[in-house]
């Protein structure tokens, strides 16, 4: 078994139980062991649309980084996920992030993810359940990374 990490995002449509809905989903791929908070985070990469919610889920799985990756697409596709422009609004978005301690750089699959480090919004939720993880490639702790992108505007609004 092998443990994972993913990444939740939705800012529209009911946003918690767009969360809850993907993370209860994702069972079927795995054993889920762990879930952060679910944060209100400022928009990245199109700021003209609505604030989202955000959380992490840890799981252990058999599972391949490929299998995880074709599942979270289809729990994307059954919760209603609609296809518009790059980072814009979304109903749910699933991301591995972290899958054990490879890394891996292919066409469709990038792991640890590859915009992670830069991302406050993906880095909170993963500290509250990875509070000592590393990136495998660039050993910087996951407290680095936050002080490098800041915490600004990310507010715990519950627990998932």
């Amino acid at each position: 078994m092998t443990v994972c990490a993913l990444s939740l995002g939705s800012n529209l449509g009911n946003r918690l139980g767009n969360l809850r809905r993907a993370m209860e989903s994702l069972r079927a791929a795995g054993k889920v062991i762990a879930k952060s908070g679910a944060y209100e985070t400022p928009p990245w990469g199109v700021a003209s649309q609505p604030r989202f919610l955000n959380a992490c889920v840890a799981m252990e799985t058999d599972r391949t980084p490929e299998d995880i990756l074709s599942a979270a697409k289809e729990i994307e596709r059954n919760l209603g996920r609609e296809h518009r422009e790059r980072w814009g609004p979304r109903e749910i978005d699933i991301d591995i992030l972290t899958y054990g301690d490879i890394s891996l750089d292919e066409e469709n699959l990038t792991i640890p993810h590859f915009h992670m480090r830069e991302r406050a919004f993906v880095l909170v939720p993963l500290e509250d359940i990875f509070p000592e993880w590393r990136h495998p490639v660039t050993k910087e702790s996951i407290h680095d990374l936050l002080e490098a992108t800041g915490r600004e505007g990310i507010i715990k609004i519950t627990s998932l």
